[in-house]
C-alpha cells in the first residue's frame, strides 16, 4: 500500500511536495525530506516526459508516494506516466461527469477502465504483482477548480473509481471573479472550499488542495486530507533569499551598494 493510502486509511492528512523543476536531484532532495507524496508537475511545471521519468526514479529513493499532474485529461499521457511509475495521477480541469469518467477509465485496467497494458517501469518499481494491484493502488485524483465543477460536484464524486479530488485555488479563484491564488478573506472562496469538503465527506472521497506550510493548519481544520505544502522552486527561492538577507545584514554597508533582497 502506498504511503498516502496508509495515511488515508489511518484517517490522517497526507502532506506533499510539488516538483516543478526538471531535475532528478531536486526531486530526490524533496523525496528524502519525508513528505507523504511528491508530485511531478507536467502541466505548469518545466518537466517534459524524459525529465519526469528521471524525477519519478529519484522520488523512489525516498519514502514519498510518486504522483504526477498530467498536462490534461488525455489517456495517452495518463497511461504513459502510470507506466513510468506514478502511483497517482492528478488530472486538471475535470468539470463534468463525462470528464470524470474519462479520467477514471485512463487510470484503470479493464474491466473497470481502458488503460492499455505495458507498465515498463512501474512493474520494476512495484514488483510482479503490479497488474493485480494497480486498479486498487493507483490513485485517480481529478482537479476541482472551476465553478462549473462545483455545480456538478455531487455527480462527479459519484463516479466510481475517484479516490480524491484536488482543488486548484488559482483557477477556482479566477472563475469566482477573484485574483488567482488563495483568497481566504473572500466569502465566495471560503464557501466553495466548504462545499467541496462537505461533498467529499458525503461521497467518501478524500478532499485535497494546493496549499502552503502557512496554510496547512487551516486546511486541516477545514477538512482537507491531501495538501501540498511545499514546492521545490519555492523552497529554493526562500532559502536563497534568507541566506542573502542574513549575509547582507551582517555586512557593513558600502558606498554605492544598491543590492536589494526581494
Amino acid at each position: 500500500m502506498s504511503r498516502i493510502r496508509e495515511v488515508w486509511e489511518s484517517g490522517g492528512a497526507a502532506h506533499g511536495a510539488w516538483l516543478s523543476l526538471p531535475s532528478s536531484v531536486s526531486a530526490e532532495v524533496m523525496a528524502r525530506t519525508g513528505f507523504d507524496y511528491c508530485c511531478v508537475d507536467m502541466q505548469h511545471g518545466l518537466a517534459d516526459y524524459q525529465a519526469a521519468v528521471t524525477m519519478l526514479q529519484a522520488v523512489c529513493l525516498g519514502d514519498s508516494t510518486p504522483l504526477v499532474r498530467v498536462p490534461w485529461n488525455e489517456p495517452g499521457i495518463i497511461g504513459r506516466m502510470l507506466d513510468a511509475g506514478a502511483m497517482g495521477i492528478i488530472i486538471p480541469m475535470v468539470n463534468t461527469v463525462a470528464e470524470a469518467e474519462a479520467a477514471v477509465a485512463a487510470c484503470r485496467y479493464a474491466p473497470v477502465g481502458a488503460r492499455s497494458f505495458g507498465p515498463i517501469r512501474a512493474a520494476m518499481q512495484e514488483g510482479p504483482t503490479y497488474f493485480d494491484q494497480a486498479n486498487a493502488e493507483v490513485a485517480c485524483i481529478p482537479m476541482i477548480e472551476t465553478t462549473q465543477a462545483i455545480a456538478n460536484l455531487d455527480d462527479i464524486l459519484a463516479v466510481p473509481g475517484i479516490d480524491a479530488v484536488y482543488v486548484g485555488p488559482a483557477d477556482l479563484s479566477v472563475t469566482l471573479g477573484l485574483p488567482p491564488g488563495n483568497n481566504d478573506d473572500a466569502p465566495a472562496f471560503t464557501e466553495a472550499l466548504e462545499t467541496i469538503v462537505a461533498a467529499c465527506g458525503r461521497a467518501r472521497v478524500v478532499p485535497g488542495i494546493h496549499a502552503s506550510a502557512a496554510l496547512a493548519q487551516r486546511r486541516r481544520e477545514q477538512g482537507f486530507r491531501l495538501m501540498t505544502i511545499a514546492t521545490d522552486l519555492g523552497s529554493l527561492m526562500a532559502g536563497a533569499r534568507s541566506d542573502l538577507k542574513s549575509a547582507l545584514a551582517e555586512a557593513a554597508p558600502q558606498e554605492g551598494d544598491t543590492r536589494r533582497v526581494y
